[in-house]
Parts: structure tokens; C-alpha cells; sequence
């Protein structure tokens, strides 16, 4: 184990008019392999936009970006694709599913852009782990909800990257399956795999190991969940939502 993600003085700022729109100005993050982390705020508190970032579909104004020990920051364009391919999965709240053709074809997207072979093979695999190896051969039109997010979140580990970045993943869903939804996210962390999703559910939120608050384009709060925070938050006091033990170490920054 060790750092994963290192982020220094993050900037993200946009020209509107004769305005600048600081959406996110200054930002340090440190994010350990394993980790499962859940990042919080209003709307327009910068968190889309940082989950852009750690995701390479966006380059910051300025700041060093970090992640498995390469500098992402200062890559070209071909080479950002190629982290994001290999390195990353992402989990949206509307599915980005090819309406039509299989669950099977979806999940094997990642791997034609890897060119990998025997596609079908870790295709069906893949969405064995998140229990929908039987729907293989159906359309997004044919499956529920919480079934194309089951494919979609399938597509994200496909090619078995390091992180999943989830933006909103039970948004669009109904609360008993955005708690399985949100077991399979914590089945994957047990496994290995580092998450970070992005909610505007406090619910959801504290279901992480971790909790990063924003606003303003910057963290305002980053820390572990326990009793405390989700009485604060929710005032459940120690009726906190299931998850793993927290690590040891403190959050860098905090």
C-alpha cells in the first residue's frame, strides 16, 4: 500500500465574460491505495469538477496531478486516454450505456479500446462480479435501473483498474438498490479496488471510509467516519451506515 493519488495546489478556472469562475483553486489531496472515499458539497462547491480531474477528462489551469507514481498532469492527450483506459473506471448516474446492443457488448467497450482479446471472456466475467452474468445477452432497454448500473459499474472494472470514480451512482435509483448498488462498491474496495464517489446524499456519503467536504473550490473538511461525524451530519449518533474499518492513517491536509 501507498499514495495513490497526490494532488498540489489544484486549479481549475474558468473565463466567463469578464468573470473568472475559481472551480477549484488551490485544492491538496493525498488519496492512499484502498481507500474509499466519498466527496461531498453544494452545488457548484467544486466537486464535479475535481472528479473530472482525477479522472484525466480535464486538465487543470494549474497544479500537479500525481497518480500511481506518473505525473498525469503534464501528459499529451493520447497518453491521458491510455491512463484512463487502464487505470481508471468510471460509474455515472445515467449508465452511458449503447442502447443498442448487449450487456455483454457494453461491458467489453474498454477492452476494444485496449485491444485486447478474448473480450467475451472477461466481459462475462466481469458481470459476474456484480451479479448479472444471466442478463448478459439482454439490452439496457430490457433491464432495470439498478440492473444497467450493474453493467455500467461491470464496464468500470472490466479492465480491473486501480480506482472507480462513481459521480452520483444511485441518483438515479431507489434506495433499496442504491444499497446494493453501493454493496458492490464496498465489495469491490474489500477487494483491493480504491473508490471515490461523488454524492449530494449524506446517506450515501457516509457509507465511505473518508469524507471530503467542499466549497468554494476547496476542502473545507476531510475525515474518517465515525460516531461523531455521522451524528453531526445526521444526527444518528452511532446508527451508521455499514462499511469497512477505517485505516490508521490520517488524511495529508487534515
Amino acid at each position: 500500500m501507498g499514495t495513490l493519488i497526490q494532488i498540489n495546489q489544484f486549479s481549475k478556472h474558468y473565463e466567463m465574460g469578464d468573470t473568472i469562475v475559481r472551480a477549484l483553486d488551490g485544492l491538496d489531496l493525498s488519496v492512499e491505495e484502498g481507500e474509499f472515499i466519498s466527496i461531498t458539497g453544494a452545488s457548484g462547491s467544486g466537486k464535479s469538477t475535481l472528479m473530472h480531474l482525477l479522472g484525466c477528462l480535464d486538465r487543470p489551469t494549474s497544479g500537479e496531478y500525481w497518480l500511481d507514481g506518473e505525473l498525469v498532469s503534464s501528459m499529451t492527450d493520447r497518453q491521458l486516454a491510455v491512463i484512463r483506459n487502464q487505470k481508471i473506471g468510471f460509474v455515472f448516474q445515467t449508465f452511458n450505456l449503447i442502447q443498442r446492443t448487449s450487456a455483454l457488448d457494453n461491458v467489453a467497450v474498454p477492452l476494444f479500446y485496449a485491444r485486447k482479446t478474448r473480450v467475451n471472456v472477461a466481459s462475462m466475467r466481469a458481470l459476474e462480479r456484480v451479479g448479472l452474468s444471466k442478463r448478459a445477452s439482454h439490452a439496457p432497454s430490457e433491464l432495470s435501473g439498478g440492473e444497467r448500473q450493474r453493467v455500467a459499474i461491470a464496464r468500470a472494472i472490466v479492465n480491473e483498474p486501480k480506482i472507480i470514480l462513481a459521480d452520483e451512482p444511485t441518483g438515479n435509483l431507489d434506495s433499496r438498490t442504491g444499497k446494493q448498488i453501493m454493496g458492490i462498491f464496498h465489495e469491490l474496495n474489500r477487494s483491493g479496488v480504491t473508490v471515490i464517489l461523488v454524492t449530494h446524499e449524506m446517506s450515501v456519503a457516509l457509507q465511505a471510509r473518508r469524507v471530503i467536504r467542499m466549497r468554494d473550490g476547496l476542502k473545507y473538511e476531510d475525515r474518517f467516519v465515525d460516531a461523531a461525524l455521522t451524528e453531526e451530519l445526521t444526527g444518528e449518533g452511532d446508527r451508521a451506515p455499514e462499511r469497512s474499518p477505517p485505516p490508521m492513517a490520517r488524511p495529508a491536509g487534515v
